[in-house]
């Protein structure tokens, strides 16, 4: 007598179920960038990057070069780079004979106490934003957006005249309030999106030890915060650094309060143009900029991408 065995539902599979489908891997990748990137060789991929970055910063070093050429020699030379005599007399001409030495400890200090009192006023307003919730909170929000779309041309009118009236017209102290009260959404935003992705438990543990308000900012949420501050800085002394026209209003009767974006137009005059002075003015104002970006680059990208992952 022989017993029927009943077949093994797990090892035999339905006939009627849908097969899982396999990706097909080389053929995906044959297509994708990935595929092009390995069949590229790494000399090639060097050379294409080296040669973007030449024609990258080619502007900046035919400007270094045209710092240290004559007035003949910037337009005779053409594309060449390599100055037949430096000219060193140019920079000397520009620091002395133009007065960029004043015009560099005023925009020292003008960008110095601007970025102190933006990077203070935006931090406490993404802070307030980011972690709070009150009324009119969208209205606030919408209204600050708005300011993005508002040029500075259209508010210089009222700026002056309230300077005006405060007596702070033609001073560096007016230049200063200036341009550190616009609206700096960006620096906000930045600031809002950080905060809030930081757990409450922090500020939770900090009431429950006693801390206040100011207490949980500076020293809890400021200092957490570090790369958002390197990226505002950066930002808002780059601004500030080449800003042009709220210095010029300002200066416009003591020249003496000039910044170094303004004092560009000493080299300018009805009949000829000192192309070499000029060019030597301009490398002097960039070497701050270089020189702070190199210092804060890793901060600001990791700023950025901390405050569009939160």
């Amino acid at each position: 007598m022989t017993i029927p065995t009943t077949p093994d539902v797990a090892s035999e599979p339905d006939a009627d179920a849908p097969r899982a489908r396999r990706p097909r891997r080389a053929e995906s990748n044959k297509y994708s960038g990935g595929w092009f990137a390995r069949r590229l060789p790494w000399w090639f991929a060097a050379a294409l990057l080296l040669g973007g970055a030449f024609l990258w910063i080619y502007p900046f070093l035919w400007m270094v070069s045209a710092s240290l050429k004559n007035q003949l020699e910037i337009f005779g030379a053409g594309l060449s780079l390599i100055p037949e005599a430096a000219e060193w007399e140019n920079y000397s001409r520009a620091w002395n004979e133009a007065n960029f030495s004043t015009y560099t400890w005023n925009t020292i200090i003008v960008t110095s106490v601007t970025v102190l009192l933006v990077v203070a006023r935006c931090a406490m307003a993404g802070y307030v934003i980011g972690r709070y919730g009150f009324a009119g909170k969208k209205l606030v929000m919408v209204i600050l957006i708005a300011t993005f779309f508002v040029p500075t041309g259209y508010t210089i009118i009222p700026v002056v005249e309230i300077s005006q009236q405060l007596g702070l017209l033609n001073s560096l102290t007016g230049m200063i309030i200036a341009m550190s009260g616009g609206g700096n959404v960006a620096a906000i935003l930045l600031y809002a999106g950080y905060f809030r992705g930081i757990p409450k438990e922090l500020e939770e543990s900090a009431v429950v030890d006693g801390a206040g308000f100011f207490t949980i900012f500076f020293r809890i949420m400021l200092p957490l915060a570090m790369p958002i501050t390197a990226t505002v800085t950066l930002m808002t002394f780059l601004a500030t650094w080449n800003n042009f026209f709220i210095p010029l209003v300002f200066s416009l009767s003591r020249p003496e309060l000039r910044t170094l974006s303004v004092g560009m137009r000493a080299f300018v005059s009805e009949n000829t143009t000192d192309w070499g002075g000029m060019a030597a003015a301009a490398t002097i104002s960039l070497i701050p900029l270089i020189i702070l970006f190199v210092l804060l680059q890793r901060h600001f990208v990791k700023g950025f991408a901390g405050a569009i992952k939160q």
